[in-house]
């Protein structure tokens, strides 16, 4: 039996020998095997290989073993260090004297005498501090108690999560924390309230231990905290760590049959490293406030009952907490304040998903906006309801810890006082507000529910008033009536929250996605206006004969498959028209399940009624048309079902966030998309990353390898012929440039002008990346459409081709200005700082080492100029790049002039370019020491630090996401060079920052590529100064930085992925 026979057929990871790989090739010409191989790239070879030359030695040394010999020790020691020596020949950075020493060679512990009078006694667990055990309680396994306070008694620092502390489980351990502690070891111990089950003595006990720290999370429905985990850290560097399923009480880690795995920082160190950075950044969140003995003690034990069920009603200390947003909550508030101070626009839209926190992000934008002016800040909150209109006031009350804030007008409240107030758009026109107010008199206006604004009952308010700051929110921009709610905001919308951010904040359900095989094709159907003809699609779903009724049967086997039980479903079915909503209503009618169809036709009452019927039971679906962005909310909707196509990616997730409401009992949102054999025109990957919410995935990749990027708690399955359709639509569009050259033609048909850029991406959706993948310009495109005259391709728009990936990466305004400026009129003496942006954007266009480079930056430009063609696409790109910048920079305190702006991104050549180093090309390492002798502008040494969070080109790795990450918005974890020792000239340099005055410059990006296989630029997060730093080859640094990370870049630089 030859080698590739005993191989089961299967998945593996296996690290191919030489010979391995001779079999295979032979038995693959030979037809006999089919085989996946793959290329592994120097970060993740460094696990594969090391891991395969283990299994070698531990082969050989086994062997060695089993012989049974006098000298057996002696033999495994010699092979061991002729194998040191053969690679010390290799690597300087090993150096000499790494060979093993004599028997005895295993050192188990060491003290230094001075400052000791007598030895300590060294504890240690009977487990081993370098080999990873399971723990089982069983009746041979050690105790795990023992083996916890072994650990302590051994222990530099310790840090406990554990979702409950039992006051019977610390009494066991007690002992041990108590010297641990008394000695100076230093314990931190992050925990909840979580369903009461922590006894509140426990935490009084521990907080009152010397060297300690408690932090606990009392919002159990964001935090939802559930890990178990005990970290022992040793200076030494044999660090342990235990995680499984035990909370700290008796049961748990005494009796019960748990199971914990032990991990060493010797045999795991990535797993240690992951639970580290993990603890950092819940030890420096938000949601973990710090316990104060005495002060909190009433706040614990309150909050503990509360969820014991021993209180109810309405806290009243909740007006004195200081709440703060949530990271992407933060990031609309950092886009608002772009719109306005940076784009001077301050009627402002944000769209959002009900349910997804609109009103709490509308209360932090008039705390900020009314903290910024000395006099007082006059607010009009308007809704369509009263219920809408308490739960906004309540909410502004506790953001502003002032629970006199505002007052009611609505139904029979009466205010009786106009400064806050909170008024219905029935009150405001029945009563005539707006005639009794200045139009002045309000600084902010706020609407929710915006899509109602287009209707005529909202007209008094938004003609009459003329406030400082509108503020419209809504989940629903895209308005079936045709009413335009974008005029009232030139056509911007300024911020939008995504659905996977707040599914994975749990301010949304998490959703299962089903793509259904349709068994109707709609390849030929006819294309208008960016969509399939509503007509064709109507005569194919509901025409007498075979076709519909083969449809709407297959609609019913995959609801009756996908769902436990179809007593249970409650599904909303959106439909393509009123006569395909009754064709299906029908049908399920027909087939013994309540349905029922509604429409924009149907009367207010039946549809409320229908609303009730659905939630109670009574109904099992309604199928709905145009009813998507109002009059349709029932929290208890737990199935969606497509059952028409929308190339809008608005309305699909205007449609899905329908059912995606927080309801008692709904555990996930059922969704049954029908995918059916497609037009090319049709995007399927823009659905998907919608619902992925990840800008550098390969959507191609995520569907073949089962979507292992979904947000957390959701799911994404295609049946297989569906996946077929679904790939090769990407395939299709990808390659093709005819898509394009169809769409601009259909654009410049429908408004008889040339589209700007623009235009294009905005009627086309294609994401600018994809469509400037290196092979075209809008310039050629408008070309091959003749909508401009055809003209032979130039160098320079072969330059212009090539250079689209680097310049997309561009948002600082201040080059973006230049630059505009620059191509109506070039300056003719330019100042040193516009020197700079001419030197980055020829080194953008025109990469270092390229032949056609030019030596004189301003030619970069006044080339260009010549060409109107390509310089109109030049301009228009950047109005495009500008319009999307949605975070305002900071100027770097650098004591020489810069032109790198601090939250602003640069590729590597652009950023070395702006510090005056001449050759960034040759570049390789990810530190670049940078003084005068090798930069013209840099005048104090200046260490620049490229780090790429994920260092594998894989979406994940599971070893080299723990080595540079922030902590939180402030602090930042570096890790140095693998070979950089304290006492080496690079890590003296690192180490003595605060006494040379040394700069930091931290540069991040997320991974090496972005999903269309560009390398990706580099966020300026500014300087930075050493806080701390342990280890040796690496060193691991902890830097704080001058300007905090904002909310929009801090869940990507968070390696634990919880902010």
């Amino acid at each position: 039996m030859t080698e590739i026979e005993k191989l089961k057929d299967g998945v593996y990871e296996k690290v191919m020998s030489r010979r391995f790989a001779e079999v295979l090739k032979e038995a693959l010409a030979e037809d006999q095997v089919r085989a996946e191989e793959e290329d592994v790239d120097a970060e993740e070879a460094v696990g594969y290989l090391s891991s395969y030359l283990q299994q070698v030695i531990r082969l050989c040394l086994k062997d060695i073993a089993d012989r049974d010999e006098e000298d057996s020790v002696d033999h495994q020691l010699a092979l061991t260090n002729e194998l040191i020596a053969s690679l010390a020949k290799k690597t300087e950075e090993l150096g000499g004297g790494q060979e093993v020493a004599n028997a005895p060679f295993l050192l188990k512990s060491l003290e230094h005498k001075k400052n000791t009078l007598l030895p300590r006694r060294w504890e240690r667990p009977a487990t081993s501090l370098t080999r990873s055990f399971l723990f089982t309680n069983s009746k041979k396994d050690v105790s795990m108690v023992h083996e916890l306070t072994k650990e302590i008694a051994s222990s530099d620092r310790i840090d406990f999560l554990i979702s409950f502390i039992r006051f019977s489980g610390l009494q066991l351990l007690l002992p041990a924390l108590r010297l641990f502690t008394a000695r100076g070891g230093h314990l931190r111990i992050v925990t909840t309230t979580y369903m009461g089950a922590t006894d509140p003595k426990a935490i009084e006990v521990l907080a009152s231990l010397p060297h300690t720290e408690v932090r606990i999370s009392y919002d159990v429905k964001e935090t939802r905290l559930h890990a178990k985990s005990y970290m022992f850290y040793r200076e030494s560097g044999y660090s342990t760590a235990y995680i499984g399923s035990s909370n700290l009480s008796h049961a748990a880690i005494a009796e019960g049959m748990e199971w914990n795995m032990k991990v060493t920082a010797q045999d795991q160190p990535h797993i240690i490293d992951k639970m580290s950075a993990t603890f950092e950044t819940y030890w420096h969140s938000e949601d973990f406030t710090p316990y104060e003995p005495q002060k909190d003690e009433e706040k614990l034990r309150r909050a503990i009952d509360r969820e014991r069920g021993r209180s109810s009603g309405t806290d009243a200390s909740s007006y004195a907490f200081d709440i703060q947003p949530y990271p992407y909550q933060q990031a609309i508030l950092d886009a608002l304040d772009t719109e306005r101070r940076g784009k001077d626009r301050w009627y402002n839209l944000v769209v959002a998903a009900t349910g997804t926190g609109k009103t709490a992000i509308s209360a932090f934008d008039y705390r900020r906006f009314a903290a910024s002016r000395k006099e007082g800040t006059r607010l009009l909150f308007i809704a369509h309801r009263e219920e809408i209109l308490k739960q906004s006031l309540s909410c502004f009350r506790q953001v502003m810890k002032d629970p006199d804030f505002g007052a009611l007008a609505v139904g029979g409240h009466r205010a009786s006082h106009v400064e806050h107030l909170f008024m219905s758009i029935q009150t405001l026109n029945s009563q005539r507000f707006f005639e009794k107010m200045d139009p002045y008199y309000y600084d902010m206006i706020i609407v929710d529910e915006f899509h109602h604004a287009a209707a005529r009952s909202y007209q008094h308010l938004l003609t009459h008033f003329h406030p400082k700051i509108l503020l419209g929110l809504t989940a629903t921009p895209e308005r079936m009536d045709g009413g335009d709610i974008l005029s009232y905001f030139g056509g911007h919308i300024a911020a939008e929250i995504r659905l996977p951010d707040a599914i994975e904040r749990r301010l949304l359900c998490p959703f299962h996605y089903f793509g259904v095989t349709d068994p109707v094709s709609l390849a030929e159907i006819k294309w208008i206006g960016g969509e399939y003809d509503a007509s064709e699609l109507e005569r194919l779903y509901t025409a007498e004969g075979a076709l519909a009724s083969q449809r709407a049967r297959a609609i019913g086997d995959a609801l009756l498959r996908y769902t436990a039980d179809i007593r249970d479903v409650k599904a909303l079915g959106f439909c393509v028209s009123k006569k395909h909503a009754h064709f299906m209503a029908d049908y399920f009618n027909q087939h013994g399940i309540p349905a029922l169809a509604l429409d924009a036709d149907t009367p207010a009452a039946e549809r409320n009624a229908a609303r009730v019927r659905l939630a109670e039971g009574e109904l099992r679906l309604l199928f709905v048309v145009d009813l998507f962005n109002e009059g349709v909310d029932i929290p208890s909707v737990n199935t969606v079902l497509f059952l028409r196509p929308t190339n809008s990616m608005t309305v699909f997730l205007q449609q899905l966030g329908r059912g995606l409401r927080l309801s008692k009992g709904k555990d996930c949102l059922t969704v049954l998309d029908f995918v059916a054999q497609a037009s090319r025109k049709y995007d399927f990957s823009r659905r998907f990353a919608s619902l992925l919410g990840k800008h550098h995935v390969i959507i191609k990749k995520e569907i073949q390898e089962g979507f292992p990027h979904v947000p957390k708690g959701c799911a994404i399955q295609l049946e297989e012929q569906a996946q077929k359709w679904v790939l090769e639509n990407i395939a299709s569009r990808l390659r093709k440039n005819e898509y394009y050259i169809e769409m601009v033609k259909e654009l410049y048909a429908a408004t008889g002008s040339r589209p700007t850029l623009s235009d294009f991406f905005r009627a086309t959706q294609v994401e600018p990346a994809v469509f400037y993948n290196g092979t075209r310009t809008y310039t050629r495109l408008l070309m091959d459409a003749e909508i401009l005259p055809a003209l032979p391709v130039t160098d320079l728009e072969e330059a212009l081709r090539r250079s689209m990936s680097r310049t997309l990466t561009i948002d600082s305004p201040r080059w973006i200005s230049f630059l505009r400026r620059a191509y109506e009129n070039l300056p003719i003496n330019p100042t040193p700082m516009e020197k700079k942006y001419l030197r980055m954007w020829a080194i953008t266009l025109f990469p270092d080492g390229q032949k056609d480079s030019p030596k004189d930056p301003a030619l970069a430009i006044t080339r260009f100029a010549k060409e109107t063609a390509l310089k109109e696409e030049i301009s228009e790109l950047l109005d495009f790049l500008y319009d999307r910048i949605d975070i305002i920079p900071q100027k770097a305190e650098l004591p020489y002039p810069c032109a790198l702006e601090v939250y602003d991104s640069y590729t590597r050549d652009q950023l070395f370019a702006a510090l005056g180093f001449a050759k960034p090309a040759s570049i390789r390492e990810g530190v670049k020491y940078l003084d005068h002798t090798n930069s013209d502008t840099v005048t104090r040494p200046t260490d620049v630090f490229l780090v790429t969070l994920n260092k594998s080109q894989k979406e994940f790795s599971d070893t080299t996401l723990y080595e540079d990450y922030s902590i939180d918005r402030h602090l930042f974890h570096w890790q140095s060079q693998f070979t950089t020792t304290p006492e080496s000239k690079t890590g003296q340099r690192y180490l003595s920052q605060r006494e040379t005055g040394g700069i930091v410059l931290l540069f991040v990006r997320s991974a090496k590529q972005d999903a269309c296989r560009n390398a990706m630029a580099y966020t300026f997060l500014g300087t930075a100064k050493i806080v701390s730093h342990e280890g040796s080859q690496p060193i691991s640094i902890i830097y704080r930085l001058d300007h905090p990370i904002p909310a929009k870049y801090i869940t990507k630089t968070d390696s634990s992925g919880v902010l």
